[in-house]
């Protein structure tokens, strides 16, 4: 299958117990193609391997390697969830020659294929150019339906990720692309960003977000003694739209708790102010699909990033399937 590498048993490791007490105990490798469509919604997790976008925004590489990584420590993590919720790898969308234009479209029609077998998919990555993809696997899985629904996007990061794309897609044009096309088929579009940062964008990306009509928090007002104001923008965002992609940038936290990131900073948010964000947003029942980004091994410490990632992947797990 192109642009696609079956699931590696070898990513599941961890101590071990008679009673599937360990997410590397939970988890079935299954190629993407033979995913079921179980009775009661279950999980799939799909990598997102690809840095190239990354690496045409002039980030530094590595992120290629992040899906892998992630899940190698998220085996180790402790097993709650309910027996009847499958937890399945599905292995990773690849970029191959450099084209990332098709692995976006390759992670749009898988994204798809699991939520029309009611899956609930977790995206790896990668650069965060994994939204475009993973976004357009949700739309066109809400559009077969012809239900009109409406996707709410919110993005926990630094960056808003609204570069214009006339030289090229990349890392930050994601949200752009997406921006446009709504604008074109008339379609509104809705995208909360959480934890911006003035130092991390320029003047023009304020303007656009400005243009775009974008909500967002800045990462001053972005911490926890804040939270009552935070959680009333996201439910009146909520409000809005029928469901919500939730997509978190690993570089929008501080480099004390996220080093192994493309573009890293000691000014980023805490983790805490996210899992709080992140139970407002699970609790209203509409999120559908969740990806994480940025994951760069090559400059992790310790392991120190590949566990924040499995964390918060094992938080919104249990917040999602209590």
């Amino acid at each position: 299958m192109k642009n696609y590498s079956k699931p590696k048993t070898d990513n599941w490791q961890g101590r071990k117990s008679t009673k599937n007490l360990y997410l590397h105990e939970k988890v079935k490798c299954v190629p993407l193609d033979e995913i079921p469509e179980p009775p009661k919604k279950s999980i799939t997790l799909l990598g997102y391997a690809c840095d190239k976008g990354v690496s045409r925004n002039q980030g530094r590489v590595g992120a290629v390697d992040g899906p892998d990584v992630i899940k190698n420590s998220l085996g180790r993590f402790p097993n709650h969830l309910p027996s009847a919720v499958q937890l399945y790898d599905a292995g990773n969308i690849t970029c191959t020659k450099g084209d990332m234009e098709a692995a976006q479209a390759k992670l749009t029609s898988s994204v798809c294929s699991l939520l029309d077998k009611k899956q609930f998919p977790i995206i790896l990555g990668g650069g965060h150019d994994v939204a475009y993809g993973h976004y357009h696997g949700i739309k066109k899985h809400l559009d077969s339906k012809k239900e009109g629904k409406s996707i709410g996007i919110v993005n926990f990061d630094a960056h808003f990720d609204l570069r214009q794309n006339t030289q090229n897609n990349n890392s930050g044009t994601p949200f752009y692309q997406i921006a446009q096309e709504c604008k074109e088929e008339h379609i509104s579009f809705d995208y909360l960003c959480l934890g911006i940062r003035k130092d991390a964008n320029d003047r023009s990306l304020f303007q656009t977000a400005k243009e775009l009509d974008v909500t967002y928090v800045l990462t001053d007002t972005f911490q926890i003694q804040f939270l009552d104001e935070i959680n009333t923008w996201i439910n009146a965002f909520i409000k809005t739209v029928d469901k919500v992609y939730v997509t978190i940038d690993l570089d929008g936290f501080s480099s004390a708790f996220a080093p192994g990131v493309s573009a890293p900073s000691p000014m980023g948010f805490t983790p805490h102010i996210v899992l709080e964000c992140l139970k407002t947003i699970i609790a209203s029942g509409k999120l559908i699909s969740v990806d994480l980004a940025e994951m760069n091994p090559k400059y992790d410490i310790d392991g120190q990033t590949a566990k924040l990632a499995a964390s918060l992947i094992h938080h919104i797990m249990d917040l999602q399937f209590p």
